[in-house]
């Protein structure tokens, strides 16, 4: 070996060693790794438990003792579990906590919320609604004992204790000698929110002196509140935001998983129109989550979420939590930031998805105020509507209005445009007929974009309307005519049967409002047509496409809320009305006289129209060309 070599690996050496040492795990790394992977075998163990209780139900939680002297079941237990031994053993009986707004119940198992109903609402099918109940739910802590046993409070039982406050409840883990694990949980009267505080008490020296964090685990199964449970699940998705940052959501369209690593403020498991949500006073740390789609047995989709939160072994600060179990009412959720500092705010209001950007502005500050100033003097939602509709078209009057004027100039131009095209036919002289017709545009005042921008205005509007009318709880069971409820699909003939194709995209039903909608769209596509036919060669098969684009509606939206095809079907019907109002008010042969006289003014083009004269100009010139050097050949 000689010496350039011999260098060579040594470098190689210094290389591998330098890059092993700043690759190094930090300690709080490392201790984060093995909470992680002890949290891991802790739910694996406690997974495989629950599927031997589920096979054999009639084990108890100390089954592996049956048969024995009671010292020596005790005995095992303090060798297996330590000072949690007596916290191994118990009946799963609940607590009840309750106001006039939501209903709980506290399971000795695990110390956790096994139950939560909303008193003030009913499924579709007049069923109470029920956000979880049993094992649709558990939030789990791992507790990593001094003695490095991993423990799991799921699979443990506390003991209810009674205190002064009727709104309190303290669920206690008992760790001998007067020390102890409490879960507390306050409740307020006329209030959705429930504190929820973790307290240590003398478990220094009992848990792992390195303890600083607890490892958790929370899963909920989402179940079917509304009608039709693919449409409800375009609306079901798990909300995350960050402590200084933004709202963010996992795909509803598909089963999902992602992991976040920064602190997150809380965490929502959002149904349609509720949700349960977890916010953690000091943050979240980063967090592993997962959504899996089911639509099956009641259920709409499954969410788990694997993180950390802060805790304080010597027990002096709690770890505090607040949980949101709800309506997603804007309104009501914008309220939890009254008052609040502009970095401190939840922006739970984000939960109700009103669209992104411009969309959102237009149904914070224009759709939401005069909803909600409507509904303080009308009970009517489907009244509500109607004036909506009336005041969005009052309020775009004018983009109509000068829409159609630049329509009804093109159409009284279309005999001269149609002189053009006889004068240039064929396509070798598309290009000159081209130029011809918007010079003939250009100098009588006329221009086929000027009706497009008006169009273009109005779109941000009719997309947040799109967006706010399906997830308006405040639409959900009002009924109006046939549609017993404007938040969901007004079916006027259903079927059980499968059939394949139409089931999965069109559904089981056929929805009268949906059909409306679709009907008065055709007129107006029929009309519409006929009204802006300016003369000019269309591409093939762009009238067929018009057509099918209103029966495209009846598929997409058949599943979709009554309030909002009730809205189109409305509001294509203003449109309509609108349309003939101004055909046989306005004067077309004026029309064409002032058209006649731009004519004879001095026209001074503008940049668009040279650059668009000069492009056309250059294309003339190479189809000359193309067309010389076929002739050659």
């Amino acid at each position: 070996m000689d010496k350039n070599t011999l260098i060579g690996f040594l470098l190689i050496g210094v290389v591998l060693f330098a890059f092993s040492w700043l690759n190094k795990p930090t300690p709080e790394q490392m201790e984060a790794q093995r909470r992680y992977q002890d949290s891991i075998a802790q739910v694996e163990m406690a997974r495989q438990a629950e599927m031997q209780k589920e096979s054999n139900p009639q084990r108890t939680a100390d089954d592996s003792f049956e048969n024995v002297p009671d010292s020596v079941r005790e005995a095992r237990l303090k060798s297996s579990f330590g000072v949690f031994a007596g916290a191994m053993t118990g009946t799963d009986d609940v607590t009840v906590l309750e106001n006039n707004l939501i209903e709980l119940h506290v399971s000795n198992k695990g110390g956790r919320i096994s139950y939560a109903r909303l008193k003030d609402y009913t499924t579709y099918d007049n069923k109470p609604v029920i956000l979880f109940d049993g094992r649709e739910s558990s939030l789990d802590f791992t507790l990593v004992t001094a003695t490095n046993r991993v423990l799991n409070t799921g699979e443990m039982y506390f003991t209810p204790v009674k205190t002064h406050d009727p709104n309190q409840l303290i669920m206690r883990l008992n760790a001998g000698e007067g020390n102890s694990l409490d879960f507390i949980y306050t409740i307020k009267p006329d209030d959705y929110m429930v504190q929820f505080d973790i307290k240590g008490n003398g478990l220094n020296g009992l848990l792992a002196p390195s303890t600083t964090a607890l490892d958790m685990v929370w899963y909920q199964k989402i179940r079917q509140q509304e009608q039709g449970i693919k449409y409800e699940n375009r609306y079901t998705a798990l909300y995350y935001k960050f402590l200084a940052g933004g709202v963010e959501q996992l795909s509803e369209s598909k089963s999902d998983d992602k992991k976040v690593s920064g602190r997150l403020k809380w965490i929502a498991y959002k149904d349609k129109f509720f949700s349960t949500v977890l916010i953690a006073g000091e943050g979240f740390e980063s967090a592993m989550f997962d959504s899996k789609m089911v639509e099956a047995d009641g259920i709409v989709k499954e969410f788990k979420t694997s993180t950390s939160v802060p805790f304080d072994l010597r027990g002096n600060e709690a770890t505090t939590f607040r949980y949101f179990f709800g309506p997603n009412s804007y309104p009501l959720l914008k309220s939890f930031d009254k008052g609040v500092p502009s970095d401190q705010q939840l922006d739970l209001e984000r939960l109700v998805p009103l669209g992104a950007s411009v969309f959102r502005w237009v149904n914070q500050y224009f759709v939401i105020p005069m909803f909600d100033f409507l509904g303080k003097y009308i009970k009517s939602y489907g009244l509500i509507i109607f004036l909506m509709t009336l005041i969005v078209k009052l309020i775009l009057f004018p983009l109509t209005y000068k829409s159609y004027m630049s329509s009804a100039k093109m159409r009284v131009l279309r005999p001269q445009v149609e002189e053009l095209n006889a004068k240039y036919p064929g396509q070798e002289k598309a290009v000159e007929r081209q130029r011809a017709t918007m010079e003939l545009y250009s100098r009588a005042g006329a221009s086929p974009m000027a009706g497009c921008i008006p169009m273009l205005l109005q779109m941000p509007v009719l997309i947040a309307l799109f967006m706010f009318f399906p997830s308006a709880i405040e639409l959900r069971h009002q009924s109006f005519l046939w549609a017993h409820d404007l938040s969901t699909y007004d079916a006027i003939f259903s079927w059980s049967k499968y059939i394949p194709i139409i089931t999965p995209y069109f559904g089981n039903h056929i929805s009268l409002f949906c059909v409306l909608m679709t009907a008065t769209n055709i007129v107006y596509t029929k009309y519409n047509m006929e009204m802006t036919n300016t003369g000019q060669q269309q591409m093939p098969g762009m009238k067929a496409m018009m057509y099918m684009m209103p029966l495209m509606f009846l598929v997409f939206f058949n599943q979709y809320a009554s309030g909002l095809t009730y809205y189109y079907f409305i509001s294509t019907l203003i449109t309509i009305i609108q349309t003939l109002v101004f055909r046989y008010t306005i004067n077309e042969d004026k029309l064409l006289a002032k058209l006649e006289a731009n004519k004879k003014k001095p026209q001074k083009k503008s940049g668009f129209m040279k650059r668009l004269e000069e492009a056309q100009r250059m294309q003339q010139e190479q189809l000359k060309k193309q067309q010389e050097q076929k002739k050659r050949r």
